[in-house]
């Protein structure tokens, strides 16, 4: 029976080839682009090619680590029935398996997913909230709402009213930032809140082959704050440890020579990740920032009406690389 895909190679080393080679070698051959975007049952066989495929050494062995961070690469951020598509977010999704992740599997130590996990009753979404009406937000209409709006009485938040009307002021004034009113995605036990079975497939075969465990952080889960980032709430919630900085992954990853950034939506969740750890290694590890590589072509940003999240990522990003991150493209060399 012949291999699946092509067994590891030892002497005419990965980092030789381009990147067209690398990819036709490493990628399983049960891994087809169009299944990007589709919802279906992540098939274990990819976890059995990975093992029939293992590298010489595990991860554990690597003398030069690498790390990757996805940043919520789920059904309903992906899938363009989703939820809350990112337009964009298939092409990302396959630059990323196909030109970064697949040919380069053998270097890679280890893999870090976040994903949303959402209750229906959140602060930033229509459940919680009713105008001078009694009319709840639209499901689609990117609501912001501000302090100004609850004194007023434009918008009334119907559960936990003294919480919610503290957090909307704390966020404008910590965040910079009003509140927003986002259409329902990721909730929990969907099929929206699950990884997309391309990635989910990727991340079997990878573990399997490299004898790495992936790390999957949960985030959002609190009904009561925002939480983009994958390390910290918007907000903190002072009855719920979870929304607080999360300093032990942080310190893990700072471990790794490089840390390679992707996923959705550049304008949000990637971007609040990139914030958090750049501030987080300015503060306790400078050098660390220069260790950072962000995938450009593997992310794209939220469209909104009126608010050009795009503009406001790259502003973002460029003070960024001021400090030490680098971006790169998925077709770049690791390095």
């Amino acid at each position: 029976m012949p291999p699946a895909c092509s067994s590891w190679i030892q002497d005419t080393s990965a980092t030789s080839l381009s990147t067209k080679k690398r990819r036709i070698l490493m990628t399983p051959s049960l891994y087809k682009a169009s299944d990007i975007g589709k919802i279906y049952k992540p098939r274990p066989e990819f976890a059995t090619l990975g093992m029939n495929n293992r590298t010489p050494k595990t991860a554990f062995e690597d003398k030069r680590k690498v790390g990757v961070l996805f940043v919520d690469g789920e059904n309903d951020f992906i899938n363009l029935d989703g939820g809350l598509p990112v337009p964009g977010a298939i092409e990302d999704s396959q630059r990323f398996l196909e030109n970064f992740f697949y040919p380069n599997f053998g270097d890679i130590t280890s893999v870090y997913a976040s994903m949303d996990d959402h209750p229906l009753f959140s602060i930033f979404f229509y459940t919680w909230w009713r105008n001078r009406h009694g009319e709840a937000p639209g499901n689609n209409d990117f609501t912001a709402i501000t302090y100004a709006d609850i004194k007023s009485g434009a918008w009334k938040p119907i559960i936990d009213p003294l919480w919610s009307t503290e957090y909307v002021k704390k966020l404008e004034a910590q965040a910079k930032k009003p509140l927003m009113i986002w259409p329902l995605h990721c909730l929990q036990g969907t099929p929206g809140q699950a990884l997309i079975p391309a990635l989910s497939e990727a991340l079997l075969y990878h573990s399997a082959a490299r004898g790495s465990q992936l790390t999957r952080i949960s985030k959002g889960m609190n009904p009561r704050t925002e939480h983009y980032g994958i390390f910290k709430a918007e907000i903190e919630d002072p009855k719920d440890v979870s929304t607080q900085l999360n300093t032990a992954v942080l310190d893990a990853i700072a471990k790794h020579d490089l840390i390679y950034v992707a996923g959705q939506a550049k304008s949000h969740c990637v971007l609040e990740t990139m914030t958090q750890l750049v501030e987080y290694f300015g503060k306790t590890q400078p050098e660390t920032i220069k260790k950072i590589r962000f995938l450009m072509d593997c992310t794209s940003s939220v469209k909104h009406p009126a608010i050009d999240f795009e503009s406001i990522a790259n502003i973002a990003l460029d003070k960024m690389v001021q400090k030490g991150v680098v971006l790169v493209n998925s077709t770049d060399p690791i390095r």
